[in-house]
């Protein structure tokens, strides 16, 4: 009993690590196409006295990706009712170019302004429009929620990490006389704390193991029984092979860590 419980007191911090990450990157993934369809419903509008293509509007700035003419016939028609044909044609005449300009990502609040900036430097562009009331609004809470959900990853894993160097200094008064025979017979440091490697190295791959499980039930049992449309509908997001290797990768770094810092630092057991 007092050996699973001295297991389970070094994994559940490790797992709960390891949670961490894997939310965020579930997080990461379930919010990439919803700034995806930020970006794509996203269009400045670029008013000029001439007509222009996107070749010459992706010179003044990189992040320009798309240009849509807005056809200035519709402009006439709504302005000018009742108005007669040859004065239509007059105020087409005098109307400028009026593009939607579309972005390659989603972007700050300031590189709008620099893509602003740079395009008002071109003497045939009369007026830029950013729309950045609303857009700076969307952008902040999105970026404010990512701030929230690293500051709180960051901090448990801290936390959870503090738990797993103490836990490892339980193990290592646990095996203090093997490791104080090896040192008599001149073993090195590495070598006499290889009981301890094994032991957190071991733990790693169950907490990795124990943590793609849950996510596997929710993604496979949990998720299509939700009732939620965004969990069903980015069912795929919610776990990938490839997080395995991540979540492994994590957890041996951290074991690993956690061993070098209690070996060395240790007071007992010296070269």
């Amino acid at each position: 009993m007092k050996f699973i419980k001295n297991h389970l007191m070094f994994m559940l911090p490790l797992m709960a690590i390891l949670l961490g990450i894997e939310f965020y990157l579930v997080f990461d993934r379930m919010t990439d196409s919803y700034e995806k369809g930020l970006k794509e419903g996203y269009t400045m509008l670029v008013v000029t006295k001439k007509p222009v293509t996107l070749t010459r509007l992706k010179k003044h700035n990189r992040h320009i990706a798309s240009a849509e003419t807005i056809k200035r016939e519709h402009i006439v028609s709504e302005v000018a009712k009742g108005v007669s044909k040859e004065s239509k044609k007059e105020i087409l005449a005098a109307l400028p170019y009026f593009y939607n300009v579309g972005l390659d990502s989603y972007l700050g609040t300031r590189e709008l302004e620099k893509i602003k900036s740079d395009l008002e430097k071109d003497l045939n562009i009369k007026r830029v429009e950013t729309f950045g009331s609303s857009y700076n609004s969307a952008y902040r809470l999105f970026s404010f929620i990512k701030f929230l959900l690293k500051v709180f990853i960051g901090f448990m894993g801290i936390v959870s990490l503090l738990l797993v160097i103490k836990q490892m200094e339980i193990w290592k008064y646990a095996h203090k006389e093997r490791m104080q025979v090896m040192e008599i017979f001149g073993a090195p440091l590495m070598l006499r704390s290889g009981v301890l490697f094994r032991i957190a190295i071991v733990d790693a791959f169950i907490a990795t193991l124990l943590t793609s499980g849950v996510f596997f039930y929710v993604k496979y049992i949990w998720a299509p029984q939700s009732g939620i449309d965004l969990m069903v509908q980015k069912q795929e997001a919610l776990f990938k092979t490839t997080d395995m290797a991540i979540l492994l990768g994590a957890a041996l770094i951290l074991v690993i860590v956690a061993v070098y810092t209690v070996v060395v630092s240790s007071k007992g057991v010296r070269e």
